[in-house]
């Protein structure tokens, strides 16, 4: 079985965010960058199918040299080989072209990412992929086996949880708990040296153009109202903050 599993390279959560060239570009600066952790998942779940069952596992990143680190870590985590489209990943619609060009040329049976990145937190690339390649495609699974070419899926919606069987090939959002996050060891960390990692142009024109990135309004001082004054509350309501 091939496996494609795609990962972000994202600022990590703890890191403090700032722009430059007039808010129109982020400020990587002195920022950690880390695989998405819902890519992790993806990744982890790969791997352990591919220990089950054998076949290989690819890692493709739509991103510039900067994200070669993180693409390092996957391949010490048990990934075979990597891509990366050497190009900025403006845009969902310009990641899934991308993506959905590579997988094209090769016939995976599986392409795993995660349900969204934590930067964008757009949550549409594999929806993309899946209608740009004519396969179905499947968001947030929570539980995933393959039994040949069925895959037995669980995944989460609205109040409660859906089982799915479906047919390979498939494009599926991951997210937990599909499988737990694997740390490389000092085996994977030195076999990944010499794992290969082909650099490709990217496909199509990226048409997307950032006028402004804008941080999110400071917050404001909080007004604590004793539990007998309902009628001072209503008011601040409705004539200050202005929601009623």
């Amino acid at each position: 079985m091939k496996i494609l599993v795609c990962i972000t390279n994202v600022p990590d959560t703890t890191a403090k965010i700032s722009f430059t060239d007039s808010d129109t570009k982020f400020n990587k600066a002195g920022v950690t960058y880390i695989c998405g952790p819902y890519d992790d998942y993806a990744l982890s779940r790969a791997v352990e199918l591919k220990e089950q069952s054998g076949g290989t596992v690819t890692v493709l990143n739509v991103g510039e040299a900067d994200s070669e680190q993180v693409i390092r870590k996957c391949l010490a985590i048990g990934a075979d080989d990597a891509i990366r489209v050497n190009c900025e990943p403006t845009d969902s619609y310009f990641v899934a072209q991308q993506i959905a060009a590579i997988a094209s040329q090769e016939n995976y049976d599986l392409i795993l990412m995660g349900r969204e990145s934590i930067d964008f937190n757009g949550g549409v690339v594999h929806g993309l992929v899946g209608e740009m390649l004519g396969i179905p495609s499947l968001s947030p699974v929570m539980k995933l086996d393959i039994d040949g070419k069925t895959a037995r899926i669980t995944r989460e919606i609205e109040g409660g949880k859906e089982d799915i069987e479906a047919t390979l090939p498939l494009v599926l959002g991951c997210q937990e708990p599909i499988a737990e996050w694997k740390i490389p060891n000092m085996r994977g960390i030195m076999t990944a040296r010499t794992k290969p990692l082909k650099v490709v142009e990217p496909t199509g024109d990226d048409l997307t153009v950032t006028r402004k990135f804008e941080l999110p309004a400071p917050k404001g001082a909080v007004k604590m109202i004793a539990a007998d004054e309902v009628e001072k509350l209503v008011d601040l309501l409705k004539n200050e903050a202005k929601v009623l």
